[in-house]
């Protein structure tokens, strides 16, 4: 009895100890003394100072109830891997880093570090970590940091729900009394009851005219009704069950437990998060949110300190942004042409919209006409009208037709022009258009190349046009020509012949921006890579080189590289990068040193690229001494 009592009040006294230790716990992240933060992380460069730390393991596993996702910690003394209870804030300090956009990603990396002045097995800490890029808050993936007796109890929840799951019926039999529903069949329905080991199917409808009774019937008579309508019941309930017993369940997906290292201090999270960059970013804040729940209640929320900042280096900074002018010769006296396909009725020539697709046809040649008044850098000369035929009929005959329809196409758009430009209207002919007919049969691809060969030869001389039309006439596929080639050569063509206003001199040489050039510069800095190299590959100069590194085509950009002046410092420094990346060292020591010697600001910009960064220290050393 004595031995009982001494072991109650023993268990009480630990019960009391441990709610103290929680609660002396809270209080100092209440009050601040337990502090929590963000810190830049440690690459362990291996230089000096490199500070020797064991790797914590994350163990990912799966129950019968769920994933679990527990902390283990190597044993100072058996060197084994176990799982660790130990709950505590986030303890992160303040500060910043510089990174690296590459080929349109950006990574950050941060320490969330947990010290082990906080301890709580029946706890789990939840740290959300949000990144503020430009105008947006995106939420990345959650760390949680779950204690032994914590997640016992989620997993003594799963188990009481699985419990809860097998006591529903799945066995429809179960419902049915089999033994007096064989009997009910064998007395009553003797060949019904031979069937009961027949595989062969027997619809509801059939076994009701056969016996007067259909099976379901029979298995309604015969169902425990009562105990199915409990079991629908229980199934019902099992969304709220599943919430009454599992009070937080275990997340199975977007947790995010990085490489976790291990020092005298507490246990440090690697938090790695990659990003597609955007144009101008120069930089993004990271910042940390969490709450420590017990028994799936939300207890305490934490303080976190000031956001940590990650400045942006990109390439696109590098580029050179000078104008570039191309030149141009501009001629004073300005020729265009459009054409359209105008039908006209068999040997007329009256213009009618309703006829084929004239209409559309010559609204489109009024905006040309309209555009062309518009352009007040240009005036107009003469606007030629030349209307064509097919080679059927003869030749006399077309040169009358064509030119009557060349007349009627300039009377109908006379209304369109402004009034000044009617007496610049011309009109002339094309009787038979022969080379548009040759033009065809060289691109078709229906006749025979023996058939085309001869049309070619036929159509080539021209001393006796009708003679030339009738000879094709007498071939096989001159139904062919005249369905499908000879409508194409009805058209009506516009030459406008114009000048440039103010401008005496026949051509005068000048220079203008070169749009396509700098809308590759502008890509460059837009970070769309793929078309700054489209556009900028042509030109095969600094800009080209930076497109190609910017994209990851570093033996490309190296190519380019070799063929321009060694002797301009960022040149320089573009090959060194390239030629690091590529894993010639010595090569790209060499000229970034030549960089940095021309232009000391290189060493600053060396420090933001991590290819160059180490090997930057060390020429800086060189040049200024330790």
């Amino acid at each position: 009895m004595c031995s009982d009592l001494r072991y109650l009040c023993l268990v009480a006294l630990c019960v009391v100890a441990v709610s103290c230790s929680q609660y002396r716990t809270i209080r100092k992240i209440s009050s601040g003394d337990l502090s929590v933060g963000l810190s830049v992380c440690d690459e362990l460069s291996s230089g000096k100072g490199r500070q020797e730390v064991d790797k914590i393991d994350v163990i990912h596993g799966t129950s019968e109830d769920g994933p679990v996702i527990m902390n283990a910690i190597r044993d100072s003394e058996t060197g084994e891997m176990v799982a660790t209870d130990i709950i505590s804030a986030s303890k992160v300090t303040a500060g910043f880093r510089n990174v690296a956009e590459r080929a349109g990603y950006v990574t950050v990396k941060f320490d969330i570090t947990v010290p082990l002045g906080m301890a709580g097995s029946k706890w789990q800490l939840k740290i959300l970590p949000f990144m503020s890029i430009q105008d947006d808050k995106e939420a990345l993936e959650p760390v949680y940091i779950t204690g032994a007796h914590y997640r016992a109890a989620q997993l003594r929840g799963y188990e009481r729900y699985r419990a809860f799951l097998s006591s529903v019926i799945t066995d429809t039999s179960d419902f049915i009394r089999v033994g007096q529903l064989e009997i009910f069949l064998e007395r009553h329905f003797p060949e019904t009851y031979r069937m009961r080991n027949d595989s062969s199917f027997i619809s509801d409808a059939d076994a009701g005219n056969l016996f007067g009774v259909t099976q379901k019937d029979a298995l309604l008579h015969y169902t425990k009704d009562w105990k199915w309508k409990k079991n629908e019941r229980r199934k019902a309930k099992a969304g709220k069950m599943f919430a009454k017993y599992v009070k937080d369940p275990i997340a199975e997906n977007g947790i995010r437990l990085d490489t976790v290292l291990a020092s005298g201090e507490g246990f440090t999270y690697r938090y790695s998060h990659t990003f597609r960059s955007r144009p101008l970013l120069k930089k993004v804040h990271v910042s940390l949110e969490g709450s420590i729940y017990e028994m799936g209640e939300r207890i305490l929320d934490l303080r976190f300190p000031e956001e940590l900042t990650f400045y942006i280096s990109s390439l696109s900074s590098l580029a050179d942004g000078t104008e570039k002018y191309r030149m141009t010769v501009l001629e004073r006296v300005v020729r265009d042409h459009t054409k359209a396909l105008i039908d006209f009725g068999q040997g007329c020539s009256q213009v009618d919209t309703s006829l084929g697709d004239n209409a559309a046809e010559l609204r489109r040649i009024q905006r040309c006409l309209e555009d062309v008044a518009a352009r007040t850098e240009l005036a107009p000369d003469s606007i030629v009208i030349v209307a064509s035929c097919s080679p059927e009929g003869t030749f006399a005959s077309n040169m009358a037709l064509s030119a009557a329809r060349s007349r009627a196409v300039a009377e109908y758009i006379a209304d369109f022009v402004p009034s000044e430009w009617r007496e610049l209207l011309k009109t002339s002919v094309l009787p038979e258009n022969w080379e548009q007919f040759r033009k065809l049969l060289v691109n078709d691809t229906v006749i025979s190349s023996d058939a085309k060969k001869l049309a070619l030869e036929l159509s080539g001389d021209l001393n006796d046009p009708d003679r030339a039309e009738f000879m094709i006439s007498r071939m096989p596929e001159y139904r062919y020509f005249r369905e499908k080639l000879y409508p194409k050569l009805r058209s009506v063509q516009f030459d406008f012949h114009l000048h440039r206003v103010g401008m005496e001199k026949d051509t005068v040489h000048t220079s203008e921006i070169d749009t396509v050039y700098m809308a590759g510069v502008q890509a460059l800095r837009d970070l769309d890579y793929r078309t700054a190299v489209r556009l900028l590959r042509p030109y095969d100069d600094y800009n080209a080189a930076l497109a190609f590194a910017s994209a990851g085509y570093n033996h490309s950009a190296l190519d380019v590289i070799g063929r321009l002046d060694d002797a301009e410092p960022k040149v320089c420094y573009l090959k060194a990068l390239v030629l690091a990346r590529l894993g010639q060292n010595d090569e790209a020591a060499k000229y970034l040193k030549s960089g940095i010697a021309s232009d000391p600001h290189l060493v600053h910009r060396a420090n933001l690229d991590p290819e160059l960064s180490v090997m930057a220290g060390q020429i800086q050393n060189d040049f200024y001494g330790d």
